[in-house]
């Protein structure tokens, strides 16, 4: 079908402000971090977060994998050679293949965490990152599914909160990754592409028993500032994530990877981005390019119509729906760029000095 619609597109060359990219991976891309930094001069983006600094993370075709790495590689290999431009968390012990149980002693496994936490803060981490193998796929060794919010593990999320990091937990995925994978379903091409993403199997919880536990989670320990990604993981329903935000000061999001499902909802979007315009990071959570971040300033500083997002893997061309821009007032902008990472990630505003 050939679209009719006459319209201006505005895509900015750079960010209205200066950009915090607080949700990204270097994919174990050691040897691209000149190429990334040349993006991000391009684009206007002053820092980068590598999450998963302790993992060898890679995209496959069908998905990802994962397996333990070595955080020092960060320091040695990034951060050194480019002073200021990227931080890391470090995702600790919570990187364990996925068909072994995530620990047969549970206090055991909890006082190593905590010990490799302390290790790698001291090394210059920022907070932790939770990958949603957690409640998903992790049990112990019992065979029980290890969910978030199980008592045996509330000493790490409480020492998070002493050392004063943020913990950026992945619970949950799209309502359609719960569904079958059906031509009904409305993210099947997605499904199809990236097949170890769907969790329709009854093996695994279901995304309410998640979320349910993630929240209990982010209740049960208030001195601990917890970042939840992806727009909570419920960007189809902004009324229950603005409920979640209400009720726990210490709770944050960001919006990576969810911009189609913002965008065809803008004016409730807009809204949301207004009222909690102080809980909201920027992030784009794929490998970088100059396009992908203009897409995304164009997606929040805009007011264009009806055109193509990203997939997930931040390619074009194959896209589920067309989006609107949000057009958003320069003080938002500058909270979601830049103003909130550097207020809840700790020695982010001395690090920028200043370029922010």
């Amino acid at each position: 079908m050939t679209c009719r619609l006459v319209k201006t597109d505005h895509i900015p060359e750079r960010a209205r402000f200066p950009v915090v990219d607080a949700h990204n991976h270097l994919w174990s891309s050691w040897d691209k971090v000149n190429e990334i930094v040349s993006t991000m001069d391009a684009a206007g983006v002053a820092c980068y977060s590598d999450l998963t600094a302790n993992l060898d993370l890679r995209l496959v075709k069908g998905g990802y994998l994962f397996q333990a790495g070595r955080i020092e590689t960060f320091f040695e290999r990034v951060a050194t050679q480019h002073p200021g431009r990227f931080y890391c968390f470090t995702t600790a012990t919570f990187n364990r293949p996925v068909n072994e149980p995530l620990f047969r002693d549970a206090g055991a496994f909890v006082e190593e965490t905590i010990e490799q936490l302390r290790a790698h803060v001291r090394l210059g981490a920022r907070g932790l990152k939770i990958l949603k193998e957690l409640g998903l796929r992790y049990r112990d060794a019992g065979g029980r599914i290890v969910f978030p919010d199980d008592p045996r593990l509330a000493p790490i999320w409480e020492e998070a909160g002493r050392l004063e990091i943020p913990v950026l937990i992945h619970q949950s995925d799209p309502i359609a990754f719960f569904e079958p994978i059906t031509p009904e379903n409305e993210h099947y091409e997605t499904l199809k592409k990236y097949p170890s993403w769907s969790f329709a199997n009854p093996e695994f919880p279901r995304k309410n028993e998640l979320l349910e536990h993630r929240d209990c989670l982010v209740k049960n320990h208030p001195h601990t500032r917890f970042i939840l990604p992806h727009v909570a993981n419920q960007p189809e329903d902004l009324a229950y994530v603005s409920r979640l935000l209400d009720a726990c000061p210490n709770a944050f999001i960001d919006f990576s990877a969810r911009t189609d499902e913002l965008g065809r909802q803008p004016y409730t979007a807009h809204d949301f981005f207004i009222r909690h315009s102080d809980r909201i990071l920027f992030g784009i959570d794929a490998p970088v390019s100059a396009d992908l971040y203009r897409y995304h300033f164009r997606f929040l500083e805009t007011r264009d119509e009806f055109f193509i997002p990203p997939d997930y893997d931040g390619t074009f061309g194959r896209h589920r729906w067309k989006v609107y821009g949000l057009g958003l007032p320069d003080a938002v902008l500058k909270r979601v760029y830049h103003e909130n990472a550097i207020r809840i990630i700790p020695g982010l505003r001395d690090e920028l000095g200043g370029r922010i």
